[in-house]
C-alpha cells in the first residue's frame, strides 16, 4: 500500500484525542512510507493528521474545491495540491490517487465520502479496502446502523465483513494490508424486484 486517503473532520471535536490519534497515524504513515490523501484543508482533523505527516518527513496530497480555496483553508505547505471546481471531482481524484480509505470521525462530510467509497466497492467500480478508525468508539453506533440495515436485508453480510474497524493505528495499516476484495455473484436478487 503506497498512499491512503483519510476522511475526517474539519473540526477537532469536543474531547482531545481526536487530534491526538490523528496525530499518532500520520506519524505511523510517515514512518511507513505512505502517502496521505486528504481533503486539502489545513483546518481540524484534517490539518493536524497532514501536519503530523509532514512534520515526520511523509507526503501528502492534498485535493481541495477552489470554493474551500477561496475561504482560505486550504493547506499551504503540502506535498502536492489538487484544486478542483465540485466536491463530486474531489472525492474522485482523491479515490483515483489511493490504495485504501480510512475514515476518522468527523460529521456529514466524513460520512459522505466514505460511504460512497464502499458504494463503489459493492458496485464493483472499485476494490479497495476501507477502514474506520474507530477513536473514542465514534463509530460505534455507526455499526450498529449497519448491523440493523443487514438484519433488516438492505446491506450484504458480505459488504459488511469487508469493512475494517479498529481503535489503533497499527492494527488498521495491517488489516488495509491484508485485505482482500468481497466477491457477490449478485448484490441484488432480481427475482425479488
Amino acid at each position: 500500500m503506497n498512499s491512503v486517503a483519510v476522511f475526517c473532520g474539519a473540526n477537532f471535536g469536543s474531547n482531545p484525542i481526536y487530534k491526538i490519534k490523528a496525530q499518532v497515524l500520520g506519524k505511523l504513515l510517515a514512518e511507513r512510507n505512505i502517502k496521505l490523501v486528504f481533503g486539502g484543508g489545513k483546518v481540524g482533523l484534517m490539518g493536524a493528521i497532514a501536519d503530523s505527516v509532514l512534520a515526520h518527513g511523509g507526503r501528502v496530497t492534498g485535493v481541495i474545491p477552489q470554493s474551500l480555496v477561496d475561504r482560505e483553508v486550504a493547506h499551504a505547505a503540502l506535498t502536492e495540491l489538487h484544486v478542483v471546481q465540485t466536491m463530486h471531482e474531489r472525492k474522485a481524484l482523491m479515490a483515483s490517487l489511493a490504495d485504501g480509505f480510512i475514515a476518522m470521525p468527523g460529521g456529514f462530510g466524513t460520512l459522505d465520502e466514505v460511504c460512497e467509497i464502499i458504494t463503489w466497492n459493492q458496485l464493483d467500480i472499485i476494490t479497495k479496502p476501507v477502514a474506520f478508525y474507530n477513536v473514542n468508539n465514534y463509530f460505534n453506533s455507526f455499526m450498529q446502523f449497519i448491523d440493523g440495515s443487514v438484519a433488516d436485508g438492505f446491506i450484504r453480510e458480505e459488504h459488511w465483513a469487508s469493512l475494517i474497524v479498529a481503535e489503533e493505528p497499527e492494527e488498521l495499516l495491517q488489516k488495509l494490508r491484508a485485505y482482500t476484495p468481497v466477491t457477490v455473484c449478485k448484490w441484488i436478487d432480481l427475482n425479488k424486484v
